[in-house]
């Protein structure tokens, strides 16, 4: 048996409000604190710890997922509602975890932080909307309470296709049914297509992967459904450029024509360490697809976005470096992470005031 068995690890990053567990041969089990590792003072997990630990997490279909594919992906409910994602993977031939705490309740946009103008564009009837940003910066989250707003505020049919689910959503005044790849559907491309044949409004593909899906959520979106999805990008230029280049050069003129015409917003965000180490702080940039940044779409000029975000909070943008001056000024993140995270570190210095030579 694990020095410490499973039930108390997963007790203990709850008590300890861990974002984090992490699990593997050779190391303690070590949570994740305010965003930094931290072992417990138990001895290092040997490969018999590790097979039993995992089995312990995992179905015999998930292990035998993990012996074929090198990894699975799932959620975990524990005790008293308590929600985890999972990771069970192979490392040098030893298996490892990552086990990471999902909020057990689901924050409001304004807790979130996420500017005003997102709760308007969740009442849009048809579009594309984008939550972008790097693994962990939590978009999981951001697209669950845009979702129960959603639910909570019109009668919709929402249909999401997700690996895993993470977040159960109930029936409000509207109607939530949630798939789970591997599970109720073989794939994300799979599942947005028979989606189109289940009568939704508002359909969540987890993640655009591939081609086919990045191509069905658009033609969704052009069909008068309203479609939310993630990409691992950060900023809205890089975003977009993204989604065109993941089609053949004789097809991007196309598919930059129906962005202009269907990609309603792009939310980019990233988490950043709170300068007094109570936890961590998101940060927004947000695109909205108006007529100037249509044409820009058009005509193959996604480099000038970031220009018309910067200009554009009458439409209801935010400029990532507007942002990240709001939280230094509020003394929540430092000068050095602004200055690191800014697109343009010389708009940042600008917007603190700082004298920038010409």
């Amino acid at each position: 048996m694990p020095t410490i068995p499973l039930d108390d690890l997963l007790r203990l990053v709850i008590e300890e409000e861990a974002s984090d567990l992490h699990l593997s041969v050779g190391v303690p089990p070590t949570l994740r604190l305010k965003g930094l590792l931290t072992p417990l003072n138990t001895a290092p997990l040997s490969a018999a710890d590790m097979e039993t630990l995992a089995r312990g997490i995992a179905r015999p279909d998930q292990m035998d997922k993990v012996n074929t594919d090198g990894s699975v992906d799932f959620g975990l409910s524990y005790r008293d509602h308590s929600r985890f994602r999972v990771s069970v993977y192979r490392e040098r031939g030893n298996l490892a975890a990552a086990i990471r705490m999902l909020p057990r309740k689901l924050l409001a946009l304004e807790e979130i932080g996420m500017p005003t103008s997102v709760r308007e564009m969740l009442h849009f009837p048809r579009g594309l909307v984008l939550v972008t940003g790097p693994t962990g910066s939590g978009k999981t989250t951001s697209l669950a309470s845009m979702l129960t707003v959603i639910n909570e505020t019109s009668p919709r049919h929402i249909i999401t296709i997700e690996d895993p689910i993470e977040y159960y959503l109930d029936h409000k005044l509207g109607i939530v049914n949630q798939r789970e790849v591997g599970v109720d559907v073989p794939s994300f491309a799979e599942g947005l297509r028979r989606a189109l044949r289940q009568d939704p409004d508002v359909i969540l593909v987890g993640e655009m992967r591939d081609l086919e899906t990045i191509e069905t959520a658009i033609t969704a979106a052009e069909t008068g459904h309203l479609v939310f999805s993630t990409l691992h990008t950060t900023g809205a230029a890089r975003t977009i450029d993204r989604i065109i280049d993941a089609f053949d050069a004789e097809r991007q003129q196309q598919i930059r024509v129906q962005l202009s015409m269907n990609l309603k917003a792009v939310i980019s965000q990233i988490l950043l360490p709170r300068r007094d180490g109570t936890g961590r702080v998101a940060v927004f940039e947000v695109m909205i697809n108006t007529s100037s940044i249509g044409a820009l779409l058009r005509d193959n000029k996604s480099y000038r976005i970031h220009n018309e975000i910067l200009t554009g909070s009458k439409y209801g943008m935010v400029a990532l470096e507007a942002s990240l001056v709001d939280l230094y000024k509020r003394g929540i993140i430092t000068r050095d992470q602004v200055i690191g995270y800014a697109q343009d570190a010389e708009v940042a210095r600008q917007l603190m005031g700082e004298h920038v030579p010409i």
